[in-house]
């Protein structure tokens, strides 16, 4: 039976091509399921502020009646301008062992990228850096996150088979909480305060977060960011609407928060509790009962694991150790819940600084991911 590539145009389509990611691994220990609710919205063009500067489509493939794969095709034209590329973006590409199925997706959205002006196609990404990223190639018997994507191993295969080719690594590490901050850490982290006169801020809510810092906290994630692959530069739009979807979600013991003498954000460090055990029990749905699993995950006193989500220095104070002195004031905090280890987010192959990070602490890299690309022919 031949595969039957259609288009996702109505609210039940993009609810099946939601719901495919996670029935795909319906048999998998490792698979952490997105909260089914923010998939949605975050793929809805109504609600994603990313649709200011992306357009997209999305297909499901169809075999013997039965949906056997999807995927989505975005041009980010913000990120291809600061860039100077003609990419067309490619995400939520998901599919059974079948190259009939992923090689007729990948056409599709190849196809569409052509119509568009586009040259090559590249992923798996998506709309932003903010989205889940990477195709896992090395780990696939740890678990997984809420932050990142796990794959099934026939998935590289497919996608070299279709011709697409390595673009980046990036590397994953556990990192094994110490009983007290390391001591050249905690040397470094005092004389670098006293040397730049920087304090650390404590928030208590996303309400003084905002109030306290507006969408400053995502100008420095920006400024940070801005140099490293394939990132895009946010809007206002954007920065409003991150702050809405995560603040509300933060554990404020987990938030570090760095500031000058000037009371300028400098730095800040965000980690959450683990919950992709949480999101297993429920699937990823919220109803009837998912959001007491995921309550209980984000507001345990006792957490075992914790999702290092992201480091962010202002550029003119990056090279001075400022990064010390936010593992400084979290590992106290680690402590106090009991954390046996973090899991860090993706860190790129080539940025030795964000890897140096964890040279004071014992560590384990124990995933690596790829982000391929090919020329549009």
């Amino acid at each position: 039976m031949s595969v039957s590539i259609k288009e996702v145009v109505s609210r039940k389509d993009l609810k099946n091509f939601v719901q495919f990611g996670t029935d795909l691994y319906h048999d998998s220990p490792y698979f952490c399921p997105p909260l089914f609710f923010d998939e949605i919205n975050t793929l809805d063009k109504k609600k994603n502020s990313a649709f200011e500067v992306c357009e997209a489509i999305y297909y499901l493939a169809y075999k013997n009646n039965k949906i056997v794969g999807r995927i989505a095709g975005i041009v980010n034209h913000r990120a291809n301008e600061a860039w100077g590329v003609k990419k067309t973006r490619f995400g939520w590409f998901d599919f059974i062992d079948d190259t009939d199925v992923s090689f007729s997706l990948l056409k599709a959205v190849e196809n569409w990228g052509k119509a568009k002006g586009m040259d090559s196609i590249n992923g798996p990404v998506g709309f932003t850096d903010f989205d889940h990223e990477g195709l896992l190639i090395e780990g696939f018997d740890q678990l997984g996150t809420l932050a990142t994507i796990y794959n099934y191993p026939y998935y590289a295969k497919h996608y070299e088979a279709y011709g697409l080719t390595k673009d980046i690594d990036s590397l994953e590490w556990k990192i094994y909480t110490p009983k007290e901050v390391p001591q050249r850490m905690a040397r470094i982290s005092a004389l670098v305060k006293e040397k730049y006169n920087l304090r650390y801020v404590k928030v208590k809510s996303h309400k003084e977060l905002v109030k306290r810092f507006g969408y400053t906290f995502f100008d420095l994630i920006d400024e940070a960011y801005r140099p490293l692959y394939n990132y895009s530069p946010l809007t206002e739009s954007q920065k409003k609407y991150y702050c809405e979807i995560y603040f509300p979600m933060l554990n404020f013991d987990f938030l570090s928060l760095v500031v000058n003498d000037k009371d300028e954000l400098v730095a800040l460090g965000v980690s959450m509790p683990d919950i992709t055990k949480a999101l297993q029990k429920c699937r990823g749905k919220l109803f009837p009962f998912g959001f007491i699993h995921i309550l209980k995950g984000l507001k345990a006193k006792k957490i075992d694991v914790i999702d290092l989500m992201l480091i962010a220095v202002r550029p003119d104070y990056q090279n001075k150790g400022v990064n010390s002195l936010l593992f400084d004031e979290q590992t106290p905090y680690y402590n106090k819940y009991q954390v046996k280890y973090s899991e860090s987010s993706p860190v790129l192959e080539t940025n030795l600084k964000s890897q140096a990070n964890y040279a004071y602490f014992e560590t384990e890299q124990h995933k690596r991911r790829r982000i391929y690309i090919k020329p549009i022919v």
